[in-house]
């Protein structure tokens, strides 16, 4: 299992079998295609139709988002984890046959859309002109207005405040010949001041240089009703554009019941243009097509017989050549396949690499259960995990989440139990005050918090071996690649070295009997100078390997010095999970009264462990990658491998009862 061996498969058949053997294909979803150039034959320009569907897709989207707007149907919190609900085939025709419906039912809803969004900006600009008019409510003539026959009339503002004492000074101030000038102060404050000026037609030029001058400014829109009676038309506008979107809101509402059609719609068009990106790569003569790719070998026997019982067709099926760029599909077993997502998120493995997944997963629920240490919090994982997954037909991606969390939580109970710590130390807190008991040691080891070294030291032990296993992996790797001499040298020298310096590092703080301290010297001894005589053995030049050898020394000594250290996160994790948990159960039985402390507790107990268990789960997710990452995949895993991207019915809300998932 773990990586799937990959093979080239060519075919060929008639034009007229096209649509089926694609289809098909698709179903299956088990063979990517190649986009390879051959001068005999022909390609088909797909890129029209594909930007054609891209566009019913948006438009389905935005239809999709419209209706959940304002029509959000009622689901449970839990529904999301829910997998793509099942169409048979009867269904799936009875969508099919009203896809152009469903289409018109999504340009109605973007219309509807489009109205609303129209009318909000319709109001906000109508507010603001309403805004803007409040000031002039005292005006009983129409900002627009001009005059009579024998008089000139300006509307308008000044920056400033003034009374109209004020102002008539200041303008009798800069003309003093101006006489017939009436003017009224409408509203005034701080900003401005509004007013509507009244003068005799002839001295309507100096009127307004003088008013200019002092900063007037005539009213930008002027309109032709009273402010009041405009106020109120406005207000009737703004009426009529909540009415009408209040009629828009209920016209998308009346779509309700379409959601499963339009998600339909989006899964048959998004498959709609896969199968039009294939076509891309497909080549054509005048009656046939060809088509070239990878498919997994496992898949190879069903998909051929199965195709040549239905069509006129020729396949070939051949190994890879060195030089092609092979796709990667990763299958494991229930255990290890949790953790696949792990491996993709730091890289897919290359052509020469294996599957760390399979041997990446015991350390990995090892270490997790290790840093959350917690059997209480690792019962919790357990028990939701397991839950959601008998009880929710889940996403593939969720179901192995889920199972790598149970498998946490697994390790996170033995390990809890092993150090005594359920819920922290609330059996004892219990016993102790409320039973008036003694504190009560639950540890079917030892508990850390009492002997950290001893937890400090095990960290490192459990590191060395992650470290070592690695190292095997490389070995093995490199045998069988036919690099015995790289295997032997590149790995032997690593363990002489680390396992001498275990012995003699460990002695520095706890006693170590005399003979393993002796072994480790003399190991350690040897590790070096197999280090130093192999380091560079490429180099000719007796003075260049030396040099190479002690520089060598010099980088596996850091190198690993520092990786054993980095599981000392092991201890440090740990440790806060429990004390965190301590710090929870002590806070709440600080009051004195013994009922008061049973309902503080009680409060404190069901709000501070969930709190914990978020933060250290992260924490520990976090640490056991890292200690994947940075450590284990360092010592022989390159990746950089490409994913299987087959032809294969991508939908997101629907899937056929013969669906088959390859991956």
């Amino acid at each position: 299992m773990a990586k799937l061996t990959m093979k080239r498969i060519q075919i060929a058949a008639l034009m007229e079998n096209r649509k089926e053997i694609l289809e098909y294909l698709q179903r299956k979803g088990a063979v990517e295609f190649s986009d390879e150039e051959d001068d005999s034959l022909a390609k088909i320009n797909t890129s029209e139709m594909i930007s054609q569907f891209e566009k019913y897709i948006n438009t389905a989207v935005q239809a999709k988002g419209i209706l959940e707007e304002y029509a959000p149907p009622k689901k449970s919190l839990l529904s999301s984890l829910n997998d793509r609900r099942e169409l048979t085939e009867n269904e799936y025709s009875k969508y099919f046959s009203q896809r152009d419906e469903i289409l018109r039912y999504c340009y109605n809803l973007v219309e509807y859309h489009k109205a609303i969004a129209d009318r909000r900006a319709e109001i906000v600009k109508a507010n603001t002109q309403a805004d803007m008019l409040r000031v002039w409510l005292n005006l009983d003539i129409p900002m627009a207005f001009e005059g009579t026959k024998l008089t000139r009339c300006f509307v308008g503002t000044l920056p400033v405040q003034y009374s109209k004492e004020a102002l008539l000074g200041k303008i009798s101030e800069l003309n003093p010949e101006l006489k017939e000038l009436d003017i009224e102060i409408v509203a005034a404050s701080k900003e401005q001041t509004c007013i509507a000026a009244v003068c005799h037609k002839e001295s309507a030029n100096d009127a307004l240089a003088a008013l200019r001058e002092i900063g007037f400014a005539q009213a930008s829109e002027p309109i032709k009703l009273e402010p009041k009676a405009r106020l109120l038309q406005i207000e009737n506008e703004i009426a009529g554009y909540k009415k009408d979107i209040e009629e828009s809101i209920n016209n998308i509402k009346s779509y309700s019941d379409k959601a499963d059609k339009i998600e339909f719609l989006i899964d048959y068009l998004t498959m709609r243009r896969d199968k039009y990106c294939a076509l891309n790569k497909i080549g054509l003569t005048k009656r046939t097509f060809i088509l070239k790719g990878y498919i997994p070998e496992k898949y190879v026997c069903g998909i051929v017989s199965e195709l040549e019982k239905k069509f006129d067709i020729a396949i070939s099926v051949t190994d890879p050549e060195e030089d092609d760029d092979v796709p990667v599909l990763l299958e494991n077993n229930n255990f290890a396949s949790p953790v696949e997502s792990i491996t993709e998120m730091y890289a897919l493995p290359a052509k020469g690499d294996v599957d760390p997944s399979p041997i990446m997963a015991f350390f990995y629920y090892f270490f997790f259960g290790l840093m959350l240490s917690d059997a209480g919090y690792g019962l919790v994982m357990v028990i939701f995990s397991a839950i959601l997954l008998k009880k929710f037909r889940l996403k593939d991606s969720m179901k192995k989440t889920l199972r790598m969390f149970l498998y946490c939580g697994i390790s996170t109970v033995f390990w809890g139990a092993m150090f005594g710590s359920w819920f922290g130390d609330i059996v004892s807190v219990i016993n102790v005050q409320f039973l008036h008991g003694t504190t009560v040691n639950l540890a079917l080891w030892f508990d850390p918090i009492k002997d950290p070294m001893k937890l400090l030291l095990w960290s490192f032990a459990f590191g060395i071996v992650h470290l070592f296993v690695g190292l095997g992996v490389k070995f093995v790797t490199l045998w069988k690649d036919g690099h015995k001499a790289d295997a032997i040298f590149d790995v032997i020298p690593s363990y002489l070295l680390i396992l001498g310096a275990a012995p003699l590092a460990a002695g520095i703080l706890i006693p170590v009997p005399a003979i393993l301290g002796s072994i480790g010297k003399y190991m350690a001894l040897a590790g070096v100078l197999l280090v130093i005589l192999t380091s560079s053995r490429s180099s000719k030049n007796i003075f260049a390997r030396l040099g190479g050898g002690l520089y060598g020394l010099y980088n596996m000594a850091s190198g690993y010095l520092g990786d054993v250290l980095s599981y000392s996160r092991l201890l440090a994790l740990g440790l806060a999970t429990g004390s965190i948990a301590g710090v929870i159960n002590l806070m709440g039985s600080m009051v004195g009264n013994a009922v008061l402390k049973g309902i503080v507790l009680t409060v404190v107990f069901l709000v501070g462990h969930p709190l914990n268990i978020a933060i250290n789960l992260l924490g520990a997710y976090v640490h056991t990658n890292r200690l994947q990452f940075v450590e284990f995949f360092s010592k022989f895993y390159e990746g950089g491998g490409r994913a299987f991207d087959p032809l294969r019915v991508n939908t997101k809300y629907i899937q056929f009862k013969e669906e088959i998932q390859n991956g």
